[in-house]
């Protein structure tokens, strides 16, 4: 118990290496998943068509072999990235594919009355975009999106890859050390609490689209 006491503040340096790659990974992901959902649904035959290879690929292929991919692949081609930025990088394009295709289809769901009655009121695109289409949206793809925040959670723990110090790596390192299976159990429990807090925060959030219906 004492050396599991004395792990407890490693968990807590590796905690915030998770709640940092998280909070980053979401605040980027999120507005290139609008960008990649606009052009997935463009009449721009060249957008529409890059978009739906980027998302083809980043949904295609795991996310542990994109993170290698970038931190040990692209050195072969002069293309050195730190491993804090390296690890950012591949989760914010795997999950800007993902939440782009939700985008589309949350987008795609409203009726195209919609656009036109926002035409006829003269609303310029963007405007009819981001103040009539995104609101009606955003109640309707608030389910999948919520499921891929709590998914990201668990995706951290694929960074340990490049030797950042996050909770799994921690927790493999103490297992090591004290030959003892604690360690992954402590960190499963942070795991938990942290996934119950941000889907409470999420129930909270969703409840206040209510006003949707």
């Amino acid at each position: 118990m004492n050396e599991i006491i004395e792990f407890l503040p490693q968990v807590i340096e590796g905690l915030k290496m998770t709640i940092e790659i998280f909070l980053i990974t979401l605040v980027l992901s999120i507005p290139l998943g609008i960008l990649i959902s606009i052009g997935r649904i463009s009449k721009i035959k060249v957008v529409k068509l890059l978009t739906g290879i980027y998302v083809l690929v980043l949904r295609g292929t795991p996310l542990l072999l994109q993170i290698l991919f970038i931190f040990f692949g692209l050195p072969l081609i002069n293309i050195n990235i730190p491993r804090f930025p390296a690890a950012i990088i591949a989760m914010v394009l795997n999950y800007g594919a993902y939440f782009g295709e939700i985008f589309r289809a949350g987008i795609s769901s409203i009726d195209k009355g919609q656009f036109e009655g926002a035409e006829v009121l003269g609303l310029t695109k963007k405007d009819t975009f981001f103040r009539i289409i995104m609101p009606q949206a955003l109640k309707r793809i608030f389910p999948p999106v919520a499921n891929e925040v709590v998914t990201l959670v668990k995706d951290t723990a694929l960074i340990y890859v490049v030797g950042l110090d996050e909770l799994l790596k921690i927790a493999k390192i103490a297992a090591n050390r004290l030959s003892s299976i604690m360690p992954f159990v402590v960190v499963a429990i942070v795991y938990l609490i942290f996934n119950g807090l941000i889907t409470k925060t999420l129930e909270i959030i969703e409840k206040k689209f209510n006003y949707y219906q």
